[in-house]
């Protein structure tokens, strides 16, 4: 068990301040047990990263400190949720979802457990701690996981209400979070249904899917699109595991182009899920699969990553002007 943190620290100022975004993840879990839901939250010495210790302030008989041992404290709350209570464990991207692979697989997933996964700092959010700090990989291991539902949130109210709403979804499930500075996109009393994408607009020349914290940008790119003639749809891919398909197949037969928008290796991730519907349905549309192309991230602050690999707004908005600029007239199909 964890002793209550000192709100006065250098580290609880400075951290919160870095993270405002994680505080949904507290509110999310505090809902819970306000609403009298037995559960278990832990994590691998990064409360302060995460903001969990907002929760262990309130509640440290349900909160629990492994220290650097992600493996166990995976393992360790597969055999919590054996007892009736669920367990919710967060660390970083890159230790839960490539470190815990087996462990994810065999104690969680194989077993059918309720263990709720939290993957916090995602894709190159952590900048210049280094590419082995990067999670750039963990959809395509994750979603390749029988039995495993896989959610990216794209801001902290939507991650509070799929935390709310994952209480009674029957599998375990991963979440996918970035470092909590991402911009709010929904309001505070979203809802969440896994599994349903959220359409923000449709358009005929492209419609753009993004996943995670990639939707602000994405929203901030198409504005800019839109501005400027063009008709751009946007959906918020939240959930990647069950994918939504209808709502990728509807927008395959109303646009001329789909690009896909993940923090996250082109490889496996949103993009290559997407391209699997299309495959599927027979979907003969233009596919752009925007993110990272199969490479090592490199190390620098975030926003200079952001820029480098065209992930911000601006960035987005080039390469849907470069994707549309080649999409000849005999490649146009006429969609009403």
């Amino acid at each position: 068990m964890s002793a209550p943190v000192n709100p006065k620290s250098w580290q609880y100022r400075q951290l919160n301040a870095i993270n405002p975004g994680l505080d949904y993840l507290s509110e999310g879990l505090l809902d819970l047990v306000a609403d009298g839901h037995p559960i278990a939250v832990a994590t691998a010495d990064l409360q302060y990263s995460n903001g969990l210790n907002r929760f262990a302030e309130k509640h440290p008989d349900l909160f629990i400190q492994f220290g650097i041992a992600e493996q166990n404290m995976v393992s360790a709350a597969a055999g919590i949720a054996t007892t009736g209570t669920m367990p919710f464990v967060a660390t970083f991207a890159s230790f839960l979802a490539l470190l815990c692979c087996e462990q994810i697989r065999m104690d969680v997933a194989y077993s059918a457990l309720p263990v709720r996964l939290i993957g916090h700092h995602t894709g190159i959010s952590l900048g210049f701690y280094g590419t082995s700090h990067h999670a750039t990989e963990d959809i395509a291991i994750m979603r390749s996981i029988a039995d495993l539902t896989v959610v990216a949130p794209a801001d902290g109210p939507q991650l509070a209400a799929a935390i709310r709403a994952s209480i009674h979804h029957p599998q375990p499930i991963y979440f996918r979070i970035g470092r909590g500075q991402e911009p709010s996109v929904y309001p505070d009393d979203v809802t969440f249904e896994f599994g349903k994408a959220i359409v923000h607009a449709v358009g005929r020349d492209v419609t753009l899917i993004a996943t995670g914290s990639m939707l602000h940008p994405t929203l901030e790119a198409a504005k800019a699109l839109t501005e400027s003639g063009l008709a751009v749809g946007v959906i918020d891919m939240h959930t990647l595991k069950p994918i939504d398909r209808e709502a990728i197949v509807n927008a395959a037969a109303g646009t001329n182009l789909l690009i896909t928008v993940e923090e996250h290796n082109v490889l496996g991730g949103l993009g290559g899920a997407v391209a699997e519907v299309l495959a599927d349905e027979g979907a003969g549309v233009r596919l752009i699969r925007h993110g990272i192309h199969d490479e090592y991230s490199l190390i620098a602050p975030p926003t200079h990553l952001y820029r480098h690999y065209r992930l911000d707004a601006a960035g987005i908005e080039a390469v849907t002007r470069e994707a549309l600029a080649n999409v000849s007239g005999k490649e146009q199909r006429h969609v009403g």
